[in-house]
């Protein structure tokens, strides 16, 4: 694409600069309006500016990544009622052996989670799960977070429907699902663990602090009373148990009772002989003898009555026990069904959406409550993103570049190779990494494939493993980032603030050293 006019260039770079700003820097002093709005403004100054036409603007916005993201985020929530985080964190926390294990944990069960159900998916369900752990043991949230984005990242770059751009890959390149995995799957996999080496080297200070166990205890507790995340939210579980032992106490009270009166029965029957001997009172003694007996009978007859009741409300408690595993089983059962539909190679957005309205049915419920947890103000900072980002391609910058290095980006050659990823890593850093992926998937294949047809599948695969990859650089870099940035910093009473520059005092090492190692695990 050749470069637009000037005043097109000059103001879609000047509606660019304020979007990133503003994404970048929500709470700026001179306009303080937040990344969501800030979306909106830079996508509103491209077509105020006419960088792009309004029926451009609309068609810029990716409705299947917009659905996607909806359908994840309501399967997600039903997912935390079906106990998942439960289950989950005792995987997490068996046999844990303090914070550098656990960071390890979190790195590997993010990457494979991120590879089946997409990284945005793995991110929207695990967010705040980790930070609920790592503020339980007493540990900074930072390393945890940072782990679970760029390993999330990682992770998914090994299938095709890992993130929306190995998608487009798959479309536009005909690879088959499996050859894709064989092709990237050894330097994910490598890629995994040498991000978790990168974590440790530089939070190990932090990880190592031994965390005081009377303070933890106590913040555990007094965070077990405000927080609005729900890891074991099955109140009927322990149902069951409890008016168990309630109705073996209730029995035992009764039969306690019965000895007591008798007990008193008796000693009034010995009391009244004395004053039958002594007194020759019969009449009284009958009276006393009779209104002892008929408070015996009420007694006893109340007990039993309650015993009843007890037995009762334990059936029921049985019956609702059974009737919520009923649900949860379905929960799951539809979460694996939309996992394989997935892996088959169906719509991924349109299975994402049709798994959460099957969960929305089979609760019976009014869905309002669920629905209401879905990050809505997400949803419309990506349709801003998106409208922004392609005013600004539309300006020809992203594509003078390559235009200008593609000469030197060849992938026979190591320094080739070298050029390619560079330039993969900054575009996919400016413009995002799908806009990258559609901006130079077909003149990269073409380059390659005068080379020879492997060299086209594996120039393919290098686009998906760096544009990937370079999602970790900053907190921009990929949708996964600002899910865990957004959905961190929203949680109510234990939230956390991931800032731009911590973010990117890891990603740029990481990012470097990771996407260098793994290239020469690709294969085509």
């Amino acid at each position: 694409m050749a470069m637009a006019a000037t005043v097109k260039v000059v103001l879609g770079s000047i509606a660019f600069a304020i979007f990133w700003v503003l994404a970048v820097f929500p709470a700026v002093p001179l306009l303080p309006i937040g990344r969501t709005a800030g979306s909106l403004l830079g996508a509103m100054l491209m077509v105020i500016f006419r960088v792009i036409t309004p029926d451009q603007a609309y068609a810029a916005i990716d409705l299947p990544i917009i659905g996607l993201l909806f359908g994840t985020m309501v399967v997600s929530v039903y997912l935390e009622r079906a106990d998942m985080f439960k289950y989950l964190g005792r995987f997490l926390l068996w046999k844990s052996k303090g914070g550098k294990d656990l960071l390890c944990r979190i790195c590997i069960i993010s990457a494979l989670s991120s590879a089946l159900f997409t990284n945005d998916t793995t991110c929207v369900v695990l967010t705040e799960f980790v930070l609920k752990v790592a503020r339980q043991h007493n540990l900074p949230p930072q390393p945890f977070l940072l782990a679970l984005a760029s390993s999330a990242n990682i992770g998914s770059s090994a299938t095709p429907i890992g993130n929306p751009q190995n998608l487009v890959i798959a479309v536009q390149s005909k690879i088959s699902f499996g050859k894709f995995v064989v092709g990237i799957i050894p330097a994910m996999l490598l890629g995994v663990v040498v991000n978790a080496v990168i974590l440790l080297c530089m939070f190990w200070r932090l990880l190592s602090v031994e965390k005081d166990e009377e303070g933890a205890a106590e913040e555990v507790i007094g965070e077990e009373d405000v927080v609005s995340h729900r890891f074991s939210p099955a109140t009927m579980s322990h149902l069951t148990s409890l008016n168990s032992q309630e109705g073996s106490y209730a029995v035992d009270t009764v039969d306690n009772i019965k000895r007591s009166l008798s007990g008193g029965i008796e000693s009034t029957r010995d009391s009244n002989a004395s004053k039958e001997e002594g007194s020759g009172g019969v009449t009284q003694i009958r009276e006393e003898n009779a209104l002892a007996r008929r408070t015996v009978r009420s007694q006893v007859d109340g007990l039993r009555d309650g015993v009843s009741s007890q037995i009762s409300s334990e059936k029921v408690g049985m019956i609702e026990r059974w009737k919520r595993t009923l649900w949860k089983t379905c929960v799951y059962l539809v979460t694996l069904g939309m996992l394989v539909s997935l892996v088959m190679g169906l719509n991924m957005s349109w299975t994402a959406i049709t798994a959460a309205l099957a969960l929305v049915v089979l609760d019976f419920k009014d869905a309002r409550p669920c629905l209401e947890k879905v990050s809505y103000l997400l949803l419309i900072f990506f349709c801003g993103m998106f409208i922004t980002v392609d005013g600004f391609n539309k300006t020809g910058i992203p594509s003078t570049m390559w235009d200008f290095m593609e000469p030197y980006a060849r992938i026979d050659r190591a320094k080739g190779m070298a050029v390619l990823s560079l330039v993969i890593l900054v575009l996919s850093n400016i413009a995002s990494n799908v806009p990258t992926v559609l901006l130079l998937g077909a003149r990269v294949a073409a380059s390659a494939a005068s080379i020879s047809l492997s060299e086209e599948t594996k120039a393919w695969l290098i686009l998906a493993w760096v544009s990937t990859v370079a999602g970790n650089l900053s907190l921009l870099g990929s949708a996964a980032n600002l899910i865990v940035c957004e959905q961190a910093r929203r949680t109510q009473f234990f939230g956390y603030n991931l800032s731009f520059w911590s973010h990117l005092r890891f990603g740029v090492p990481s990012t470097l050293i990771v996407t260098a190692i793994g290239l020469p695990f690709i294969r085509g």
